[in-house]
Order: structure tokens, then C-alpha cells, then sequence
């Protein structure tokens, strides 16, 4: 990558005006609930672990008021992400805040362990308010030995029995999958996985390959001709994301859930506050948005 690239927040490495996308409006509220997970994937853009605690778990109280906020905002969808959401033991509390404020919901998980200890109150959630819910499930491939390379052996019979239990017990789901290089069955792949295992999913969302090292081009202001794409389109038009950063008093908003880490994309404690315009001023930004076409919302 060019050092010169994705430094200057008005201007790019060749002078040109840097694209900046507006708020439409807040449709998606992430929350992310902590970085500690059970797993520790090759490639997770955001280095979640079971030792990663970078960010640090949300309360119960703290998503709350963002959520009173949100509502008073428009905002019609609750994302929660992670790590694993189910580390953080008020999940199912945060969850059933956000159904009583009207919210429908959108829960990344890997279906596994931590998630199945709260089998009892996700029943009795899927049963009152499944038609709310899209439990969304991380498969990295179609196929078991791709996606266990990526996330630990053994990972893929557990992912897919999680999958069918929330699908049993009334939620709708869904399926997260990454587009690998040369897979063009990638879709067709995942239609015979979800139709053998008789499950109707809500969508099936795949991402494109989140390489670090690989030079992106910077996004102006004339690319959205050039690429036909809408800056409505990008994630930054619709959604911001709640984080808490290990030793901070309080929790902030940030622009994207790509960036959590990253200053730039830090818009303040407030909601209101944080509706204002982002420079795409990221490699995540041409990667995954605006040549990659993907949205964590699906």
C-alpha cells in the first residue's frame, strides 16, 4: 500500500476531492457488545479472541440509553456484534430491551457454546418474538474443512447445530459466508447446505476477502459514476456502531463496524452527535463498501 494513501481526510494521494457520504438516516444501530469471543479465526478484521478485550463488555444500562436515543431517532434495527455477543452476560437483557423499545433485531453469533448457555430465555424469546429476530450465523465456506481452517476444528458441526436449533426455536436466520477467490458456486453452495439441512434462510450475506496487505484504490468523489454506485449505498449512510474501549469511562459512536479501532471514525458519545458526514478515508472503505459492495446489514 502506498503510504501516501487513505492519510488526508479531504484529499487523496492524487489531489482529488475524497469521497465523503452523508447520513440518510439511522436505520441500524450496532451494538458491540465486547471483543472476547470463543474462537480465534485466521482473519478477523477485528482480532476478536478469547483474550482480546480491547473492547470491553456494554452494560445493560449503557446500551439502553442508546437505544432510548435510537428510538427517538427513527432508528427501526438493534445490530448486535462482537466478538461473540453471548460472552456478554447481558445479552439477553440488552436483546429484550430492545424488543420492548419496538426494535427489530439483528444478532451476529457463531452458534456456539456461549450462546447455547442462554438456551432457556432464547426459547422463550424465539417463541414471543422470532418474526423480530434475524439470528444471523457465521459459515465461512459451505463446506466443513474450509470453514474449520478458518475457525478451529470441530467449529462447523457446532455452527450448523446451532443454526438448526435457532431455527427450531422460532427465530428467523440467517447465514454469514465469505466470497472466496475462484468459488463461483459459492451461492449454489450455500442453497444445497441450508435446503439439506431443511432450513429457509431469512438471507444468506457474502462478504468479500478482507486482505490487509492488498493495495486498494482510494475512493474520490468522481468514482460513484465511474463505479455506479450511490453513496446511499455505503454502511455509513445508514448505520453507526456503539463501542467501548478498554479503560474508557464511557462507551462512543463509531462511523462503521469495520473500524473500531481507528480515531479517525470516532464521532462522540451522542447519537445525535455522531450524524454527521464520513470521508471514506479507510482501506475498508474501497475493500469491503465501495468496490467490494458489502454491508454487515446485509
Amino acid at each position: 500500500m502506498d503510504s501516501r494513501k487513505f492519510v488526508d481526510p479531504e484529499r487523496t494521494a492524487k489531489g482529488e476531492k475524497r469521497a465523503r457520504v452523508a447520513m440518510d438516516r439511522l436505520d441500524t444501530l450496532w451494538i458491540n457488545t465486547g471483543t472476547l469471543c470463543n474462537l480465534a479465526c485466521a482473519s478477523c478484521y477485528i482480532e476478536s479472541s478469547p483474550t482480546n478485550d480491547a473492547l470491553i463488555y456494554l452494560s445493560l444500562a449503557e446500551a439502553e440509553a442508546y437505544f432510548d436515543e435510537a428510538a427517538r431517532l427513527g432508528t427501526r434495527t438493534i445490530g448486535f456484534t462482537g466478538g461473540e455477543p453471548f460472552m456478554n452476560r447481558d445479552m439477553i437483557g440488552m436483546m429484550e430491551a430492545a424488543l420492548g423499545r419496538g426494535f427489530e433485531l439483528l444478532v451476529l453469533t457463531n452458534a456456539m457454546r456461549p450462546m447455547r448457555r442462554f438456551e432457556t430465555a432464547l426459547a422463550r424469546i424465539g417463541a414471543e418474538h422470532g418474526r423480530r429476530i434475524v439470528m444471523r450465523v457465521s459459515l465461512d465456506h459451505h463446506e466443513g474443512p474450509l470453514h474449520d481452517s478458518e475457525r478451529g476444528e470441530g467449529s462447523w458441526e457446532k455452527a450448523l447445530d446451532g443454526l438448526a436449533w435457532l431455527a427450531g426455536a422460532g427465530f428467523r436466520v440467517a447465514v454469514a459466508g465469505r466470497r472466496l477467490a475462484g468459488d463461483a458456486e459459492a451461492e449454489a453452495g450455500y442453497d444445497r447446505l441450508l435446503g439439506g439441512l431443511g432450513i429457509a434462510a431469512d438471507h444468506v450475506v457474502l462478504f468479500p476477502t478482507m486482505d490487509p496487505d492488498a493495495d486498494v484504490p482510494e475512493i474520490s468523489e468522481g468514482c460513484w459514476d465511474i463505479l455506479h454506485v450511490s453513496p446511499s449505498a455505503m454502511m455509513c449512510a445508514t448505520s453507526r456502531m456503539v463501542v467501548k474501549p478498554k479503560g474508557a469511562e464511557r462507551p462512543h459512536v463509531v462511523a462503521c463496524t469495520l473500524l473500531p479501532y481507528d480515531s479517525r471514525f470516532a464521532m462522540g458519545e451522542s447519537l445525535a452527535g455522531a450524524l454527521g458526514p464520513v470521508a471514506l478515508n479507510h482501506p475498508h472503505c474501497a475493500r469491503f463498501c465501495a468496490l467490494g459492495g458489502a454491508s454487515c446489514s446485509g
